[in-house]
């Protein structure tokens, strides 16, 4: 691990629950190295992993990283305060004035990845269901790490929580009130769900992004429904 400091941080007055992931959406790691560590930009993260695997170390965790910014999970409301952030060099989905291919992210960096997070978790004890992306607690506002992100290979070997159960029957169009059940779900398991009731898409998608990778088009179909059924029983089981 390379320390490569990062001036951007002040004091928790919390307890670290929560590991969050972002990829950087920047051209180049060294690109994102020099602005998480410019005091002019007043972001940062505790850690950025490159492409070939090679870890920065930038803020001690014991140290509030600025990198979640207004976000959401449970009752939380400074997700700051409260959890690690991992920043993971990948171009990132284009948007506008900025031109990018997201990519899928290199083995090399998914093993560093998850060994990284493993000793995270074990050092502050985060629950499986705390392990998120930045487009979960900033739905709204982010969509990082993004649909690419493999979440099911971190599941699968120990990290956070992922679902890949295949629904046989045809999804079947779900109506308006089977909408609002969904999204009282989403909001026991940790989404922010405030004004989401007549516009639900954006949430919906922002939730397949992490759990549904293979179909993040906002629609509610029964395979997204058993989905955060089968979270809500691992969480609460």
């Amino acid at each position: 691990m390379r320390p490569y400091k990062s001036p951007n941080y002040n004091q928790r007055t919390g307890q670290i629950k929560y590991l969050i992931m972002h990829y950087t959406g920047m051209s180049s790691g060294q690109e994102a190295l020099e602005r998480l560590c410019d005091e002019k930009s007043a972001v940062s993260a505790h850690y950025l992993i490159e492409e070939d695997g090679e870890v920065f170390s930038l803020v001690d965790e014991h140290r509030r990283a600025w990198h979640a910014g207004l976000s959401k999970w449970e009752n939380d409301q400074d997700i700051n305060d409260l959890s690690i952030g991992i920043e993971i060099v990948n171009s990132g989905h284009p948007f506008e004035g900025y031109e990018s291919i997201y990519k899928e992210f290199p083995q090399k960096q998914m093993e560093a990845v998850l060994e990284l997070s493993k000793i995270i978790i074990n050092r502050h004890n985060i629950k499986p269901w705390h392990i998120l992306g930045h487009s979960d607690v900033a739905w709204r506002r982010k969509i990082d790490p993004g649909e690419l992100f493999n979440w099911q290979w971190l599941s699968d070997h120990g990290v956070g929580i992922y679902s890949d159960m295949e629904i046989d029957q045809a999804d079947v169009e779900i109506g308006a009130p089977e909408i609002g059940e969904f999204l009282q779900k989403l909001e026991k398991y940790g989404y922010d769900i405030e004004g989401c009731y007549n516009k639900p898409r954006e949430l919906i998608t922002a939730f397949q992004r992490h759990f549904r990778q293979t179909n993040i088009d906002g629609e509610l179909d029964s395979q997204t429904v058993a989905i955060i059924d089968y979270l809500l029983n691992v969480k609460f089981s």
